[in-house]
């Protein structure tokens, strides 16, 4: 970014004098264009800023979750406990599957939301997720015991669920959706700002076409 700015300052000077020079509609005409290409870079700059952390860790996640083998030291872990709920939790006829959520919730200091429950006459079924984690427990109605298992993945499968919004909150899905609209600017700006420079404007479209052509043959081969 910093290597555009020594010509997009030529070219605004340029443009001042053009405006000094050529009165009426020409001189509107030099000024919204200097205008607007000042504020193309001022979006392109700031936006930049903004979205610096989040280019990095989708980038990052983008490689690990390409080698789901790279733990980085962090491996993940899995177990399995039982036990019996009190008694002051129905389980049968109108489940409370809330009581049943937190007394499992606060014994076992679980995390996420529960995803699905199910009940049967003879077995009941509560399961909850979380980016890396997931904890499924099994429980007998009548004689009121559970097993559940608690899955556990390292910071790794943490962060690559977050990257794929896998069982996260509504928030996180709303930073998804907002890094993908700040990163749509940079590259439009970053484009545009090209568009402005008369001197580059043959080679940038040159680039960008042939980028194009090169991502769609990548996609071309990865699809057969």
């Amino acid at each position: 970014m910093s290597t555009l700015e020594p010509d997009l300052d030529l070219e605004v000077v340029t443009e001042e004098f053009e405006v000094a020079a050529e009165p009426g509609r020409t001189a509107r005409r030099r000024s919204s264009r200097a205008t607007g290409q000042k504020w193309m870079r001022l979006v392109h700059v700031y936006t930049s800023m903004i979205c610096l952390l989040i280019v990095l860790f989708f980038s990052v996640t983008g490689l690990t979750l390409n080698h789901p083998n790279w733990t980085l030291g962090g491996s993940g872990e899995s177990v399995t406990r039982s036990g019996t709920f009190p008694q002051k939790i129905a389980l049968t006829g109108n489940v409370q599957w809330l009581e049943i959520a937190e007394y499992l919730r606060s014994t076992y200091d679980l995390r996420g939301a529960v995803a699905e429950h199910d009940s049967t006459a003879t077995q009941g079924s509560i399961t909850f997720k979380a980016p890396g984690f997931a904890a499924d427990t099994l429980f007998d109605p009548a004689a009121r015991t559970y097993e559940i298992t608690i899955d556990s993945q390292g910071p790794i499968g943490v962060m690559n669920d977050l990257h794929k919004g896998r069982d996260s909150s509504k928030s996180w899905k709303w930073v998804i959706d907002a890094s993908a609209i700040l990163l749509i600017l940079i590259s439009a700006t970053g484009l545009g700002l090209q568009l402005y420079l008369r001197a580059r404007r043959r080679s940038a479209l040159f680039t960008a076409t042939g980028g194009a052509v090169l991502f769609v043959g990548l996609v071309w081969l990865a699809l057969r």
